[in-house]
Order: structure tokens, then sequence, then C-alpha cells
């Protein structure tokens, strides 16, 4: 900490999760902060993000933010072929760390033929994947600093209602579903199994996957079991590329050689299951669910289309600054307006809970087991998809 007792912040990153993550922390002050260092690739974006965020300095170098003594933790929030490198330095730097969802994945080596998405054995991914996390492992239990791993549903009000409920009623969740499902990805590499280790199911199924695994977790330990997953069955495939060019007009999805559907089936030891759902097909703006079917409850946690507010519009006239919603096509008709995101989707709550994790000295919610969890599963779920048959994670 600085020496006025701020817990400082170097930022990996200048996109669109470092402006949740910025967000969230703007809104929660109960520990001091300063926003130290921003670093990014592109000079123009890094520069505006220092502006708009308040941070003391910018650049383009990674190791500008290990070489600063002040900085208690950095924050990473690049794309994920660079998180596992970037994760071991800054513990090796003596930095705390914060690591946006994947974790890591499959991103190619040097042989590799191309497009490593259609050409590399999903099997051979994960048995690599695999050896990657369990070296990461041995740095994050070597470090005497905290991994937390920003996984927003696991904070989402909702979900964290979920928890406490299942922790006094000591409910049996039987089944669960969840789904993150919208048109497509704002990002140009999205389709690119190189640049995202994967398509949708990894982009955006880890959410729901994190949230349905954290849940089993609060559930064994109110019943005091011993609950895990026995088997991953999925069916995935990409359904966009048979599109015209016309037909493709809404969809913002471009997938070159990952998935844009997924449908993942998780049995766990107590023989409950759980079903996973998540596309680059969906117009409207973003789906986010988690659904509890108990022994003796149901339980329905709704991140997004909520009901709070609902607005109706003829054109889009002087609305080019308004956000609505997240990946919406148009403004235009009856469409479910976000309020509060950052609070409503778990940001504001992940966040505060990092911030007093290093400032009290205690362990995050969300640490690195349950990104270890969650990244073994997804390329479990590849391998089954690739096989056909249900993996024994």
């Amino acid at each position: 900490m600085n020496k006025k007792g701020e817990i400082c912040i170097g930022m990996a990153g200048a996109g669109r999760a470092t402006e949740l993550h910025m967000n969230a922390l703007k809104r929660y002050t109960g520990v001091p902060v300063c926003y130290k260092h921003i670093i990014a690739r592109r000079e123009e974006q890094v520069k505006k993000a220092k502006e708009i965020y308040g941070y003391q300095n910018y650049s383009l170098n990674f190791q500008d933010l290990l070489n600063d003594d002040e900085i208690d933790v950095i924050d990473i929030c690049t794309p994920p072929y660079i998180h596992c490198d970037m994760i071991e330095k800054a513990l090796k730097a003596g930095k705390h760390v914060i690591c946006e969802k994947p974790l890591g994945g499959y991103f190619g080596l040097d042989n590799d033929k191309e497009p490593i998405g259609n050409e590399v054995s999903k099997s051979y991914m994960y048995d690599k994947v695999l050896r990657d996390l369990d070296y990461l492992k041995s740095i994050v239990e070597k470090s005497e600093k905290k991994f937390m791993y920003a996984e927003n549903f696991v904070y989402a009000p909702a979900v964290n209602k979920a928890s406490e409920i299942l922790l006094n009623k000591k409910s049996k969740i039987l089944y669960a579903k969840g789904e993150e499902s919208l048109k497509g990805s704002s990002s140009h590499v999205a389709g690119e199994w190189n640049k995202t280790g994967g398509g949708t199911f990894i982009r955006t199924g880890t959410h729901p996957l994190t949230a349905i695994l954290w849940l089993k977790k609060i559930e064994a330990e109110a019943r005091n079991e011993d609950i895990y997953v026995e088997s991953v069955y999925a069916d995935m495939g990409r359904v966009t590329t048979q599109l015209s060019e016309y037909e493709h007009r809404h969809i913002a999805a471009h997938p070159h050689d990952v998935e844009d559907i997924a449908t993942v089936i998780l049995k766990f030891s107590d023989e409950s299951r759980a079903t996973i759902i998540a596309t680059d097909t969906l117009l409207g703006g973003s789906k986010n669910y988690i659904e509890l079917y108990c022994n003796d409850m149901a339980i329905n946690c709704k991140l997004t289309l909520n009901d709070m507010m609902e607005t109706y519009f003829l054109d889009e006239d002087n609305l080019d600054n308004v956000y609505i919603s997240e990946m919406l096509p148009s403004k235009v008709g009856w469409n479910k307006t976000f309020l509060e995101d950052e609070i409503i989707r778990g940001y504001t709550d992940e966040m505060r809970d990092f911030m007093e994790s290093i400032y009290f000295d205690r362990e995050p919610k969300a640490g690195f087991q349950l990104a270890y969890d969650t990244t073994k599963l997804v390329y479990a779920a590849y391998k089954s998809s690739e096989l056909g048959i249900a993996i024994k994670p």
C-alpha cells in the first residue's frame, strides 16, 4: 500500500472487461484504493482509458506494472491467451492478482496446423491445459499473494441470495440450468481459437458453469457432503456459417474455427444434473440466468433480461450515448433496460470482495480452485463434443 494506506491497482488491459471492473470499483469506496498505472497494447486506447478512469500513469509495457513497488494488485483484463503468463509474472513479482475469466486455455503451439480449432485434437488440448493448470496451481500455492478469479456470476445478488437460501434450508439441488447467450461478440478475434481458446462456451458459457459449480459447493457444505462432477457430455456446433450474407446481417458471430452454439450436461456424484447453454445466436440483448430445481423449492436467478424497466422507442434520435442493454441490435420498439448493471450482474460485489480480501488479509470467495475447476470442465466439454461421448474430468 502507498503512504496513504491505499491499495494501489495496476490494470492490464483497456477494453470491455476493464470498463466493467472500473465501473464497479468506482461504485465502492469502503476500502481506500488508488489507480496507479494502466497498460494496454494500443497507445490511443490506453491513453483514453487513463483519462476516463483516473489512472496516474499509462504505458504499453506490462513490465512497468511489475517494476512499480507501490502497486499491490494487478488486475488482468487482457485477452485470455496471455493470462497465464501474466499471472505467473505478477505473482513472482510479489503482486496480488485479479484475473478476468477464463483463467486460460489452449491457444496453439509452434508446430500446430492452422486453424487449430479444426486441426488440433481436443483430447490433446485437454491434456495440455491440465498440465498448464497444474503448473500454474503450483505457482499460486508457492506465492504468498492472493489469486482472485473475476467471475461476476458468483457475486450476482440473485446468485448470492440463492447460496444463502441453500445454506439455511440445506436443500438438495436435483437439477440446475444456466445460460448466457447473445448475438455474438464485439471482439474481432472472437472467432479465432488461437486468441480465445474456444468459442461461445469458453467466452460466455463459463459464467453459468462457474455459478452452478459454486452453488453445488454451497449445497455440499450445507449438507456436509462431498459432491463433484462425475462426467461431462457436450454437443457443440457452428451454425451461423450456414446463413447467407443477408440472413447473417443481424448476427455478430463470425466463427472461423470455434463453436457458436453449445449445450453441456454435467453429471454430479450425487446423481444430480446440470445443463449449461451458450449461444451466439440470440437477438434482443444478452440472456443470463441460473435455475435451480430442488427437493423442496425452486429458484430462478435472472441477471438479464429482467423486468425492472422497459422502454419503447419509435426511433433512436439522441440515444447514441444512452445505454439500454448489452449487445442490443436496435433500441427501437420494446426493450428491457439494464439498470444498475454493475450491481445486478455482480461486478460491484466482486470488486468489493477482492479489495477487502487484500485489505483485511482474508481469502476471496472466488479463488484459484474455482478458476481451475471451470477451465478443466470447459476443455472436458470440448473433448466430449469432439468424441461424442461423456468424459470423466
